[in-house]
């Protein structure tokens, strides 16, 4: 197909995009750069460098990693259900993973106060087994959980439904167990699809704010991750060390992002190329 050559309208549509694009990313990420490095370079390693941030930085990380490897199990086994098993409440179960989409993050901490809290049903049970979940790092692990829920699934569940299951009966007719088909024909074949999930499971989790601060509390030093110590460092006037926590969790973010986007540019390549896993 020959390539169009763009009209005025399309140019005018280009504009707006740009424009819109530039107000909403471009405008805020250099206004955080001039105010970061407003007192110069020292101050922004000062800021980046101190314990207070490193504490809630390595917390930040913990909860992510250990969020996304539940989530690479359960969300894929979530997907993997919805696509290949037929049972009573398909579409509702369907629908449920799309829920942290509509409910707030607030929300979601205020729910999780109503269970694990002081006054929650579940407190009761947890208190007798010595377990702390309201402001402490597993309620926060939960809400973050919680949010990050349809990222996975969303992204398996296309890639299993378009596994080439010809493979799948061949390996069965040349007498491979269920567990050798999947991990040497179907697996191949969801390896891109299952990282970049895990890719923008990695970024909601670092990302996530009004769910931790709710169940978490934000107690410096124990549950304030790398979000509430820019919100802390904001409400107490240390715009420096906001900035500059703003700008390294920034380019951890379009890190990731720009990694998802070649992990999902090679993986519609090989789908158009029809490239398929060998049968082992």
């Amino acid at each position: 197909m020959r390539p169009q050559r763009n009209g005025l309208g399309a140019w005018i549509m280009i504009g707006a995009v740009v424009v819109y694009m530039g107000f909403l990313i471009v405008a805020p990420i250099t206004a955080l750069i001039i105010g970061a490095f407003g007192d110069g370079l020292t101050a922004v390693w000062q800021g980046i460098t101190s314990q207070a941030f490193l504490r809630s930085l390595w917390l930040s990380l913990r909860i992510a990693l250990l969020v996304v490897l539940v989530q690479s199990v359960f969300g894929t086994m979530i997907a993997w259900v919805l696509v290949r098993q037929d049972f009573w409440g398909k579409s509702f179960l369907n629908g449920l993973i799309d829920m942290p989409f509509a409910v707030s993050p607030v929300v979601v901490g205020y729910m999780l106060l109503l269970l694990f809290g002081r006054n929650g049903f579940l407190f009761p049970v947890l208190a007798r087994l010595g377990i702390s979940v309201a402001f402490s790092v597993p309620g926060m692990f939960l809400a973050t959980l919680f949010v990050s829920l349809p990222f996975m699934a969303r992204e398996m569940i296309p890639a299993i439904e378009n596994l080439d299951r010809e493979q799948e009966y061949a390996a069965e007719t040349l007498g491979a167990n269920q567990w050798t088909v999947f991990f040497r024909v179907i697996f191949p074949q969801l390896q891109s699809a299952l990282l970049y999930g895990l890719t923008l499971t990695f970024a909601r989790a670092l990302g996530e704010f009004g769910a931790v601060l709710v169940i978490g509390g934000g107690v410096q030093g124990r549950t304030e991750t790398t979000t509430l110590f820019i919100f802390r460092s904001l409400e107490e006037r240390q715009f420096i060390d906001a900035y500059s926590a703003a700008i390294l969790l920034g380019v951890f973010s379009v890190v990731i992002v720009f990694i998802a986007d070649e992990m999902k540019r090679r993986h519609s390549k090989h789908l158009e190329a029809g490239e398929q896993a060998p049968v082992v």
